[in-house]
């Protein structure tokens, strides 16, 4: 039985992993904290969110693999009595998967706004040479 390549098209070798990220991606549907993503001219490329009523301590950014994390975690309110509460103190893990090659910059918290820069430096063309021997491949 033959296994059927991704995508349908036995020309992508070697991208079997896509199907993977695309489904980790799906699972990430869930809107808050609420994000924007930028692209600059120079490549760069810088992640925004809203997490007002996050202290510094309360977040953290880590890069697992390919994979960008974002966490926040509040402190407990239970020594607080509410009248109303209209403050969700929640809280949150995003996670963003990072193409080969991406690299986590820096990330700084002003006004409620993480932003994360990430940079991608430069591909380098690269054209390597395969000998070609005689009898079977190894």
């Amino acid at each position: 039985m033959n296994k059927q390549a991704p995508f349908g098209s036995p020309l992508l070798l070697g991208f079997e992993h896509l199907e993977s990220l695309l489904e980790r991606a799906r699972g990430a549907s869930d809107g808050y904290p609420p994000y924007n993503i930028e692209t600059f001219e120079d490549g760069r490329i810088r992640i925004t969110l809203a997490v007002a009523g996050f202290a510094q301590e309360d977040l953290s950014v880590t890069q697992e693999d390919r994979q960008l994390v974002i966490r926040g975690r509040q402190g407990d309110a239970n020594s607080k009595t509410f009248l109303h509460r209209g403050i969700a103190a929640r809280q949150f893990i995003r996670n963003f998967v990072l193409a080969d090659g991406i690299e986590t910059a820096s990330a700084a918290l002003e006004n409620g706004l993480l932003k994360i820069d990430l940079a991608r430096p430069a591909a380098k063309a690269e054209v390597r040479v395969v000998e070609i021997n005689s009898g079977a491949a190894s």
